[in-house]
């Protein structure tokens, strides 16, 4: 293995980065903070990038990197943490990604999680979801509530991810942990499988398709807790991202069983703090109340924006107030803040500023 590519990694464990990227051309590449950050001058040729990721696999992931050009898996070092791999193919060379993954479960004070995710997390049953682009920190707060969970709770945690990110111990909990490629090979199976497995809590690290969103629906049915995400960006969204996965003549008794499990939905964002040092959530939280339930029932989506700035006083976060409340205590730059909000207007009265 490189000693270049090893002291990359040893650089990236001490800066807390969360992933590195070879390519071609370039010297590693660290993401910071959400900034990529070149380690040291020597720039990786072909051959020493190709070495590198044939060392990580084995004769399985070797054979599906050279029949689809690209493949997934995990990948541990000792003292060098545990990352999730990506290999793939690009203008005829190869290229490395790798996601850290950490064996130290977040704490919701650590991330900067409101203690209402708590309260999600210790539902008996029902769907929670925790929605935002790739790279918002949806598994982070996952883990985090997994992690609270397993230390509040005594139950059985089924997990079902695509690689497994977080290294959960037995607590309070017995945590079963299944990764997809390796353990199972879908999210639909291993959640069929789930059902007979007899857990309390199961997370879907995604849900994907159509099978896993019904298989999970169904597991929340049946009295189980769920937590999953989708790469949506407003409750309103995500809602109907679910509803339009189903074909039009089921999607009356999907709005139906949706609006009976549903219990919350977390739509998140990461952005830079203020002061450059660091990154911290910004997040919509719908909690699902009757009024709630009706307007899903009745495909009246759209009014959930209406909810949301209604019931900030219950518990509720609009994403726009929420990122005024991060400005407020100059966490983040009012630059940023007004980059990513929902509705400027909305967002500035928030502020107290004028508009």
């Amino acid at each position: 293995m490189s000693d270049n590519f090893e002291n990359a990694l040893r650089f990236a464990v001490a800066e807390d980065a969360s992933d590195v990227h070879l390519t071609v051309g370039k010297p590693p590449i660290l993401r910071i903070r959400g900034e990529l950050v070149p380690f040291g001058e020597e720039i990786l040729m072909q051959d020493v990038i190709e070495e590198i990721a044939l060392k990580m696999m084995n004769d399985e992931q070797k054979g599906k990197f050279s029949e689809f050009g690209e493949v997934d898996f995990s990948w541990s070092r000792p003292g060098l943490n545990r990352y999730r791999v990506n290999v793939y193919r690009q203008r005829s060379s190869v290229a490395v990604a790798l996601r850290m993954i950490h064996s130290n479960i977040p704490r919701f004070e650590d991330i900067n999680l409101p203690d209402i995710l708590k309260t999600l997390a210790l539902k008996p049953r029902g769907l929670v979801l925790v929605t935002g682009p790739t790279g918002s920190g949806k598994s982070t707060t996952l883990a985090a509530m997994v992690g609270y969970i397993n230390s509040h709770r005594k139950c059985h945690i089924l997990t079902i991810e695509e690689p497994i990110e977080y290294l959960h111990k037995h607590q309070n909990c017995m945590v079963n942990q299944r990764e997809v490629g390796g353990d199972t090979t879908s999210f639909a199976k291993a959640l069929r499988a789930a059902l007979r497995e007899d857990p309390d809590v199961i997370l879907v690290g995604e849900m994907r398709d159509l099978e896993t969103i019904s298989t999970a629906v169904s597991a929340a049915e049946t009295g189980h807790f769920v937590m999953s995400t989708l790469h949506t960006t407003t409750a309103a969204q995500t809602v109907d991202r679910i509803i339009d996965a189903f074909p039009s003549h089921q999607q009356h008794q999907i709005r139906s069983q949706l609006s009976t499990i549903l219990e919350g939905i977390v739509c998140q964002q990461l952005i830079k703090t203020a002061d450059g040092k660091g990154i911290v959530p910004a997040m919509e939280i719908l909690l699902v109340t009757d009024a709630v339930r009706n307007l899903i029932r009745e495909g009246k989506t759209q009014q959930l924006e209406t909810v949301l700035q209604t019931n900030i006083n219950n518990g509720m976060v609009p994403m726009d107030y929420s990122l005024a409340q991060l400005v407020k205590t100059r966490t983040i730059s009012l630059e940023d803040a007004m980059a990513r909000c929902v509705d400027i207007k909305v967002f500035k009265r928030y502020c107290n500023m004028e508009i």
